[in-house]
């Protein structure tokens, strides 16, 4: 592989531009944050990357650490894409940069792209406690780990297993919140969402 393009400056903040600062390489940690993915299921849901750049990522990030390349067992007996630690521990990196950004989506444009899983960062920002949220829109159905210090911060499809909090909201309710507009707890006051489940994260949803 050629060697790693670097800003050569002895800060900290550049060096892990050096790592992570090339176009597309933070989205694709977005959606390894869902758990071990294929290279055709990470092509699909990063709609605008082309093969060559997705692999070259790939590619760049098992070379630095942030993730790994690994075979599954019969029957599936293909490759995913997973996280290290050192990949995951980008999560707060991510939710920062969310946060900074919420000013700038406005509304949703006719070329936007939009995957129901992409709403999973702004609403784990949002909850409390620790537990399995299952989450409903419009758009399709992505489940949450709140709370989790390993493994998957969220996935798709509905909860695998009994999830401690389900709510249900539809897309002009979860575009203001992940805009910033509207606080979590304000549209379930609001009726707005729909909350139910007996575990702390949907009880501190109704008590908030």
């Amino acid at each position: 592989m050629p060697p790693r393009r670097s800003y050569d400056q002895y800060c900290s903040a550049a060096r892990a531009l050096d790592l992570v600062g090339d176009r597309w390489t933070l989205l694709i940690v977005r959606e390894l944050l869902a758990g071990p993915r294929r290279y055709t299921d990470l092509h699909a849901d990063l709609p605008g990357v082309s093969t060559d750049v997705l692999a070259s990522r790939l590619k760049d990030m098992e070379r630095d650490g942030l993730a790994t390349r690994r075979r599954l067992p019969p029957p599936g007996a293909v490759y995913v894409y997973e996280l290290t630690g050192r990949g995951r521990a980008l999560l707060p990196v991510l939710q920062a940069l969310g946060t900074w950004g919420e000013g700038e989506l406005g509304g949703r444009r006719p070329t936007d792209a939009v995957r129901a899983h992409w709403f999973a960062l702004p609403l784990l920002r949002a909850l409390d406690g620790e537990g399995l949220v299952e989450v409903r829109l419009e758009e399709g159905e992505f489940h949450l780990h709140v709370g989790a210090e390993d493994g998957p911060v969220y996935g798709d499809g509905p909860a695998p297993g009994e999830a401690d909090a389900r709510l249900v909201m539809d897309a002009a309710t979860c575009e203001a919140i992940a805009r910033g507009e509207t606080a979590l707890s304000e549209a379930v006051r609001d009726g707005r969402v729909t909350v139910t489940g007996d575990g702390t994260p949907a009880k501190a949803l109704r008590e908030a």
